[in-house]
């Protein structure tokens, strides 16, 4: 069964609509509003669909300890050393920031929408009139949070990061049991560059299966290769975060896509998408033109009437109007009917008895 299709501020998500691209902005506006608002008319300019920003405070994300658990220890960690506090206080969109941003999305035709962390920044959002909402990786697990999200409505978005199945499945359940049913669930790794083999986008189609839901691919892997093949399995949205240049540095710059790499994400997913098609087991309309190209019999030297038809003067050539050369071996050895000059395409006709020999019927 097929889901219905998405349908937010004038876009299509599902159906037979191209990708639905969202750039993530997370971190890299740098702590400027206006580097933010740069990096919404890039993506507009690169034709994504949508930019995505994260509505939290460190405080409603943590509690100010720079010790212990509240540290970043893990040595493959692009943040290593840092406190968590640090990190999102330094990383969070300001939310005075947030009506100006998504007016600059809604100008430009972009989709303007948010992950919030917790109930209050639902409400805030509610009352900035978003279009629907993301559950990052992390909150998945966070009933409460998604509950307080079905309840307004709007579409959801969720990834998969770090969720086992059951996981999954509870959250997809109490999104459905406060009514929501307009679900979009990112086949996600939540490593920071991911690794290409851990994308494992066979899990599109079987997520699919089994929820009955839209699944798209949050994209955390250095370039574009992952996010083609995951379109390839039915992929209808690709998230990918985005940065005016890496060089410019930032929390989450180093994995992030420029502009000219999210055009280039937009149009190979189209073409991936465009691409898919249907089961076609038979020549397309474009090819049915191609065909009198293919290989077919020939006589290669002038024969006269009755003269025996040998691998020397019968062969297969192109074009292809004559007898397919699967044919060949009803004709060595018979005469020809009529005289035939060189590059005459083979017919049944050609035979002296204008019947084509029939293989011995076996005796098993």
């Amino acid at each position: 069964m097929t889901p219905r299709p998405i349908f937010v501020h004038g876009h299509t998500i599902g159906g037979d609509a191209a990708p639905f691209v969202i750039a993530e902005m997370s971190a890299n506006h740098n702590g400027s509003l206006e580097r933010a608002l740069a990096i919404v008319d890039a993506a507009a300019d690169a034709g994504a669909h949508a930019v995505k920003i994260q509505t939290y405070t460190a405080d409603t994300m943590t509690l100010d300890i720079d010790a212990g658990e509240f540290a970043i220890t893990d040595p493959g960690s692009l943040w290593r050393g840092r406190t968590l506090y640090d990190l999102y206080r330094e990383a969070a969109t300001p939310y005075e920031w947030h009506r100006e941003i998504f007016d600059r999305c809604r100008s430009r035709g972009l989709v303007g929408f948010s992950s919030p962390f917790d109930p209050t920044a639902v409400d805030f959002l509610e009352s900035l009139g978003v279009g629907m909402y993301k559950i990052a990786s992390a909150e998945v697990v966070d009933i409460p949070l998604i509950r307080r999200v079905a309840s307004t409505g709007k579409p959801m978005v969720m990834s998969t990061g770090m969720t086992d199945l059951a996981e999954l499945s509870e959250a997809i359940d109490a999104a459905r049991g406060q009514g929501c049913q307009d679900i979009l669930v990112l086949k996600c790794t939540s490593a920071y560059p991911a690794p290409v083999e851990a994308s494992n986008v066979l899990t599109i189609p079987e997520i699919r299966r089994r929820f009955d839901v839209h699944v798209g691919f949050s994209d955390h892997t250095l370039g574009l290769g992952a996010a083609v093949a995951a379109v390839a399995l039915g992929a209808v949205a690709i998230e990918k975060h985005f940065t005016l240049s890496r060089e410019d540095g930032g929390v989450d710059a180093a994995f992030s896509a420029t502009p000219d790499e999210l055009a280039r994400l937009v149009r190979e997913t189209a073409t991936a998408r465009r691409a898919l098609g249907g089961v076609q087991l038979a020549p397309s309309a474009d090819e049915i033109a191609s065909r009198r190209y293919r290989r077919s019999l020939y006589i290669v030297e002038d024969m006269k009437a009755g003269d025996v038809f040998t691998a020397a003067n019968v062969r297969a050539i192109r074009p292809g109007l004559g007898l397919a050369p699967k044919h060949i071996d009803a004709f060595i050895g018979r005469a020809i009917s009529r005289d035939a000059p060189r590059g005459t395409a083979l017919t049944w006709e050609h035979l002296a008895d204008a019947r084509p020999r029939l293989a011995p019927r076996s005796s098993g």
